[in-house]
């Protein structure tokens, strides 16, 4: 995108506004300005799928990218390295909006997406979408002296609301809570939540290290990124504290071979690890204008209130308004423990589990299919 003459401030600083106006209307995670030749491309992920929005000119697309990098604290001279900046601003209704800025330079100039956090509430366990039994069983997590649970799912899939919905059932009164995070997304009351930043060498590892100066019984990790922060996480799990993180796999199993492929010994691994939750969040129905299927998508199925998606104004043409939760709860019991000592494969552990009966992802997902919260086209695309 090349220079433009600028533009009057006060409407670029109005358009801005009018921009987090729009993606909250929408309920938009977040904003992605794309600059292209002619224009400066917008688009809006909105229940996990990008949208497209209004553009602006070219000239005007130069100022708006300017505005965020103002906010942001990012440097307006500097185009040709990736920046980082947060910062908040503030709704027309009073909310205050954190926002996360990351640019990237691309040929047409630099490109910015925003992640929006809106610092909402917590959700409790039985407000996840979780079975009775994966409620129970995280509540038992909650209460457990030591161990590590992990909540895994690729990049914007939910992992954080378990994670903080366990934290909620933790007797935070008698128990000392440390979490760090990149970012703290919902602050959380009787907990000591901190922030990484890398800028200034406050990683996952030297933040945990120092976490577990500060006489924890529970340690929330927001990701374990590298073998270091992996290791460092692992013994602290079986030294006595409780230990809940992420990690991006497709599914539980996959969980306990990227632990291994981390280096930690799989006598370690085996000790230390209470449980696995693998989330995604599938688009829900639009209940106005979704209609019933003719019947199951695949005779093998079976009977259900299978519906389809319509369109309609209240949920922008797409037939999808909000989204709703599967998961996949395993249990890692003697068994499995006595396996995972051996190094298996991940084969050899799904094999294990299929036969062990616990229900998939594909599975529970297909379930809210069935029930017609969702369709059978989200349960092939997330599943």
């Amino acid at each position: 995108m090349n220079p433009a003459p600028p533009i009057d401030g006060q409407k670029v600083v109005r358009l801005v506004d009018e921009l987090f106006q729009k993606a909250m209307e929408l309920r938009a995670s977040d904003i992605h300005l794309e600059p292209k030749e002619q224009r400066l491309h917008v688009r809006l992920r909105v229940d996990g799928v990008l949208v497209d929005a209004t553009p602006y000119p070219v000239q005007v697309g130069v100022q708006i990218l300017q505005r965020i990098k103002v906010l942001g604290n990012m440097d307006i001279a500097e185009r040709r390295l990736p920046q980082d900046g947060v910062f908040q601003v503030r709704l027309p209704n009073g909310a205050p909006l954190s926002v996360r800025a990351a640019s990237f330079p691309s040929v047409n100039g630099e490109k910015i997406v925003l992640r929006l956090l809106t610092g909402g509430r917590a959700l409790r366990l039985d407000q996840l979408g979780l079975p009775p039994e994966g409620v129970e069983q995280l509540r038992v997590y909650a209460r457990a002296t030591s161990g590590l649970l992990l909540v895994t799912g690729p990049t914007g899939a939910g992992k954080t609301s378990p994670l903080y919905a366990t934290l909620e059932a933790v007797d935070t009164l008698r128990r000392n809570v440390v979490t760090l995070e990149d970012p703290v997304e919902v602050q959380l009351a009787g907990i000591t939540q901190g922030q990484v930043d890398k800028k200034v060498g406050f990683t996952f590892a030297d933040g945990l290290r120092a976490a577990l100066r500060q006489d924890p019984d529970v340690i929330l990790v927001g990701e374990m990124r590298d073998a270091e922060t992996a290791s460092i996480a692992v013994q602290a799990s079986l030294t006595g504290h409780l230990v809940l993180s992420t990690l991006h796999t497709n599914s539980a199993v996959e969980s306990i071979t990227r632990l291994l492929d981390l280096g930690v010994e799989p006598f370690v691994v085996a000790n230390a690890l209470l449980g696995v939750v693998s989330q995604r969040l599938l688009r829900r129905l639009c209940v106005s204008c979704s209609r019933p299927a003719m019947g199951p998508p695949l005779p093998e199925l079976g009977p259900g209130a299978w519906r389809v998606a319509g369109s309609c104004d209240l949920c922008q043409r797409s037939g999808y308004r909000g989204r709703v939760g599967a998961f996949e709860v395993l249990a890692v019991d003697d068994e499995l423990r006595e396996m995972v000592k051996q190094k298996p494969t991940t084969r050899e552990l799904r094999e294990h589990i299929v036969a062990a009966g616990t229900p998939s992802l594909r599975q529970r997902a297909t379930e809210l299919a069935a029930r017609g919260l969702t369709t059978w086209d989200e349960v092939l695309r997330v599943t």
